[in-house]
């Protein structure tokens, strides 16, 4: 049963992280490793480490975000402090990003939760890929 709205603290601890890179122009992808919130400030610091593997090539990748609280919704900050997008954890959420000159739109999928997915699709000059990541605790 989905709860009526998931709130930010209930993505608070570790996940395991599955995703799937489908590029365009280039070589696929994949990458598997676990994402931890932890609080920080007014909000949860996303900390992912892991494996990325492009065509036969693989190293360790990480990147941190800022997750806040934003209404009833959450803002999405990067690790230097600028925003990045935000949404409404429920059902299907959407939001995008213009990175000049490339678009970042991304589709959240809440509705098993408390397992959830993010589908990016990225379109610029350089750039033609759609990333897509299933989280599970």
């Amino acid at each position: 049963m989905v709860p009526q709205m998931i709130g930010l603290s209930d993505f608070n601890g570790l996940w395991r992280v599955r995703r799937r890179i489908s590029d365009h122009l280039g070589t696929d992808g994949h990458f598997m490793g676990e994402v931890r919130f932890t609080p920080q400030n007014d909000g949860l610091l996303l900390t992912e480490t892991g494996t990325l593997t492009i065509g036969t090539t693989s190293f360790t990748a990480e990147r941190r975000y800022e997750w806040r609280r934003e209404g009833q919704g959450i803002a999405v900050y990067f690790d230097d402090g600028r925003f990045f997008h935000s949404f409404r954890p429920e059902g299907h959420a959407q939001a995008a990003h213009w990175c000049d000159p490339d678009q970042y739109d991304v589709r959240y999928d809440f509705s098993r939760w408390p397992e959830w997915s993010a589908t990016w699709r990225v379109k610029g000059p350089r750039k033609d890929y759609e990333m897509h990541s299933h989280y599970i605790r």
